[in-house]
């Protein structure tokens, strides 16, 4: 659970990257610092229950992998691997990290940062780990901690999180609003212009969801709580509390909170999750305002619950579509996220552009009488 010295870099992976891929069906299918194991439960196992009757899904996970949202055709074009084509890839992978796992030269500049990242084993299989070396030499790979596994689901090895037969989103509608990311970089009339994350309401990526993705770089952790009346999930990044309310119905007030409006129902040992209500502002590929996406969480085995999703937006793809993976034990608990609205960062970004703004208003004052003074020394010519 490294912590970031910097601003959370802009997430790629998931929202650049991402099918009729689930089935209504919502029966279940029989990875940094996280505990291994297979999905397939040892022999006479049963999912176990709380005190409340509930499937138990309480504890500290991971959902850290270096499974990505869509399918990359660099770790493989086919929908699962084998195990030895799987522990290929992840040797291959640690090789890369630790070669660019190096301590930063600080009389580098920006450029020669941007250099030896871009010719580096990790960036020729991630290529959105450029992003990593920043405008300014952002830092090293010792602050990565993307995971060390694919998701293995069933003794099969997963190329990409959705399980559409591409790899990819559904085909977009005609005329539906293009996926939206970022927006901020270059507006700094308001803190609220800016990020989320930067301004520490929420992580950079879609750990908080719906739904719910790592986010390919670091502290993809959570810890899930169960009441008689709620699942709450603490999420590390940025530490927010999502809380679904269990036998309920979706509000009708027209208030759309962060994460939007989550409502949830135990079937056997699955619990399935809607959410409606959700925020532009937390937009999915540029749906929000017809957007449901149900989820569903399941015990596999004593290190792993299945979480599956879907995705539906009439006004926005031909068909639901999504995907799954499996959170894993994590060793050891998930701490503050140590990330505050109003900090040094957010002050210094606005006053460093009232100070452009100013610069530039004053030249623009000076202009006409350095124009008038250097017409008068040539005559009027």
């Amino acid at each position: 659970m490294r912590r970031a010295l910097v601003l959370a870099l802009a997430l790629t992976t998931c929202l650049a990257t991402a099918g009729p891929g689930l089935a209504a069906d919502p029966a279940p299918a029989p990875s940094g610092t996280v505990a291994a194991g297979s999905s397939i439960p040892p022999k006479g196992w049963k999912a176990p229950r709380n005190a409340m009757g509930q499937p138990d899904l309480s504890g500290q996970w991971s959902n850290a992998t270096l499974t990505p949202l869509t399918r990359n055709p660099r770790i493989s074009s086919k929908a699962t691997l084998t195990a030895a084509e799987a522990r290929g890839f992840e040797k291959l992978w640690a090789e890369a990290l630790a070669e660019s796992d190096a301590p930063t030269d600080p009389n580098e500049g920006t450029a020669e940062v941007q250099a030896k990242l871009s010719s580096s084993k990790l960036v020729e299989i991630r290529p959105d780990f450029i992003a990593a070396g920043g405008d300014t030499g952002g830092y090293n790979t010792f602050w990565i901690d993307p995971g060390t596994h694919l998701v293995e689901i069933n003794g099969e090895y997963r190329s990409s999180i959705l399980t559409t037969p591409n790899g990819m989103p559904a085909a977009r509608k005609a005329g539906a609003p293009a996926p939206r990311g970022g927006g901020f970089r270059d507006i700094y009339d308001s803190y609220e212009n800016r990020s989320h994350g930067e301004r520490c309401i929420s992580g950079f990526g879609r750990n908080s969801g719906p739904p719910m993705l790592p986010n390919g770089y670091y502290n993809n952790n959570y810890q899930i709580m169960q009441t008689p009346d709620a699942v709450v999930i603490e999420v590390e990044m940025i530490h927010d509390a999502r809380i679904i309310r269990l036998n309920a119905t979706h509000r009708t007030d027209g208030l759309r909170p962060w994460m939007g409006d989550s409502i949830g129902r135990y079937e056997g040992d699955t619990l399935v999750v809607e959410t409606t209500n959700i925020q532009e502002q937390q937009q999915f590929m540029g749906s929000w305002k017809t957007l449901t996406v149900t989820e569903w969480f399941t015990r596999l085995s004593p290190t792993k619950i299945l979480y599956r999703f879907q995705v539906a937006d009439p006004q926005m793809w031909d068909a639901p579509w999504g995907g799954e993976y499996t959170f894993n034990t994590l060793n050891g608990r998930v701490y503050e996220y140590a990330c505050h609205e109003g900090n040094y960062a957010l002050a210094g970004i606005l006053g460093g552009a009232r100070r452009i703004e100013k610069d530039a208003a004053e030249a623009a004052a000076k202009a006409p009488a350095a124009a008038a003074a250097a017409k008068g020394k040539t005559g009027g010519q």
